[in-house]
């Protein structure tokens, strides 16, 4: 089998993308797959990456390698894949399955699912209106609400209103959240990229004008006190939910730096709450990605408060950090599902979603 593992691309989240791809390729079974390494440069440029460096794609170095052949995803069916622009002219490479290991913009927003979906390709992951609606945090709000799973409350801030009256969006949102602190958070984004945790009104004010730097919807949401805890989530229409993993991040929040660079954030697998709790949160889970309709894989998180054990949701990824100390192959490799494991059930579902 074909399998081309896409990676890097054009969001804030580029260098996780390259961590996470790296580790997918070292766990993937070789003995299985014919592996297709294709990068897309902070630009958007696209490149099949032959004889592939793992350790070049970790470091973000790949970009530099000798023998990069640019490369197309063609939406034309009859291509099934990629089509290189070689020196000799043009080849086409046919493709059975695409891996997106891409976070962010680009890669979880339903964008690479419509081109693959238009070529036919079978894909890990969930579809172009789970990917759209996870990816937009405003959307998920709204459909989680018709699940009836508690989340903190929340006020949409947008773009345009801001730019014509800032003090009285930063006012409308304070009066709706009914208390500070509260969290400000652009819709779109994600790894914490652009949120703000703000005291007062002023605060509130510089995180909205920092957060409409990143995207044209903002989120100013309840602080909800309590440790955050996420559920990883495998399948199709029957989907099942590991144990759940809690984070202590060494920061006051879980900021990128926190994810990604401050090594001493620690994970807890079970998370340390009772049974009843990690019961109930494994059930939200399910609920959430069966709402958004998500296929294949998303990781869910969630807080349990401090006062009162509450679980109540954060957000969805559908396209989790697949990094060495990630949490969502950690979570599985509790339930003895290891890595190399967990990626064939991954290109098994996506191969069942696309052929019935």
């Amino acid at each position: 089998m074909k399998l081309a593992v896409v990676f890097g691309g054009v969001s804030s989240e580029h260098s996780i993308s390259c961590l996470s791809a790296a580790s997918v390729l070292r766990n993937l079974d070789q003995n299985k797959y014919e592996i297709l390494a294709v990068g897309i440069t902070e630009e958007g440029r696209w490149y099949l990456y032959p004889d592939y460096n793992v350790d070049k794609i970790e470091k973000g170095l790949w970009q530099e390698e000798p023998g990069l052949v640019p490369a197309i995803l063609s939406p034309d069916r009859a291509a099934h894949g990629l089509i290189l622009l070689t020196d000799g002219g043009v080849q086409t490479v046919r493709v059975d399955c695409v891996f997106p290991v891409l976070h962010g913009i680009g890669g979880e927003d339903g964008t690479i699912q419509g081109l693959l979906e238009l070529a036919a390709i079978p894909y890990v992951g969930c579809g172009v209106a789970a990917s759209a609606n996870s990816m937009d945090k405003s959307i998920t709000k709204v459909l989680v609400e018709a699940a009836q799973v508690r989340q903190a409350r929340y006020y949409l801030a947008l773009k345009h209103e801001f730019a014509a009256d800032a003090a009285g969006v930063a006012r409308a949102a304070a009066e709706r959240i009914g208390s500070f602190p509260v969290f400000v958070k652009p819709c779109s984004s994600g790894s914490s990229v652009g949120v703000a945790k703000a005291a007062d009104m002023r605060e509130l004010t510089e995180g909205l004008e920092a957060a409409f730097g990143y995207d044209s919807k903002v989120l100013v949401e309840e602080f909800i006190s309590g440790h955050e805890i996420e559920c990883a989530v495998l399948g199709n229409l029957s989907p099942v939910a590991s144990t759940v993993g809690e984070i202590a991040p060494a920061q006051e929040f879980y900021t990128f730096d926190a994810k990604y660079a401050d090594e001493a954030s620690k994970l807890f697998i079970p998370a340390r709450i009772t049974e009843e709790q990690l019961e109930e949160t494994r059930q939200n889970a399910i609920k959430v990605y069966t709402a958004l309709g998500c296929r294949g894989l998303s990781r869910v998180d969630f807080f349990c408060t401090y006062d009162g054990g509450e679980i109540v949701f954060n957000e969805l990824n559908a396209i989790p950090g697949f990094t060495s100390i990630s949490m969502y192959p950690k979570l599985f490799a509790h339930s003895s599902v290891g890595y190399t494991e967990l990626l064939d059930r991954l290109v098994t579902l996506a191969l069942e979603e696309h052929h019935g």
